[in-house]
């Protein structure tokens, strides 16, 4: 069985790459889809103030609330799908945990922005691509489900 990691942040897009796998038209019948999301860490004068299984109770709170329609469209579409909320820096966390589980790709919604506005705004995307041992799939919505 192969390993894929789905990489969400909540948004439509997300839910439009789990639609395209769940709909098959990509991967193989023998996958497991790793689905992930990352919350930023809390700084550390936060740390300081709040006790911290408080900030990981938050962190794994965020992160369920974050993967639940990702993770429902998959189960729905019948695809075998294990999660992992994760704390960090999105772009290094999501392309270490791929390498941890041997992904065979990184799949993503994209916003589309355009390159002007990531530049300045940054592209979790864009970081993943420049940093991924595994090819990088990006799915963008049809106009209509964004």
């Amino acid at each position: 069985m192969q390993n894929v990691v789905l990489a969400t942040d909540g948004s439509p897009y997300s839910d439009a790459a789990a639609q395209f796998v769940a709909g098959r038209k990509l991967l193989r019948e023998d996958v497991c889809v790793h689905v992930v999301h990352c919350v930023p860490d809390v700084s550390g004068e936060v740390k300081s103030y709040i006790d911290k299984k408080e900030i990981e109770a938050w962190h794994a709170e965020e992160n369920a609330r974050l993967m639940k329609s990702v993770i429902d469209i998959l189960q729905a579409g019948g695809v075998q799908t294990v999660w992992h909320g994760l704390v960090g820096f999105a772009p290094e966390r999501i392309v270490a945990y791929a390498q941890s589980v041997h992904a065979g790709a990184i799949i993503m919604g994209t916003h589309g922005r355009g390159a002007f506005l990531d530049a300045i705004v940054g592209s979790v995307a864009g970081r993943v691509i420049a940093h991924a041992r595994c090819p990088v799939i990006l799915v963008k919505p049809k106009a209509n489900q964004a």
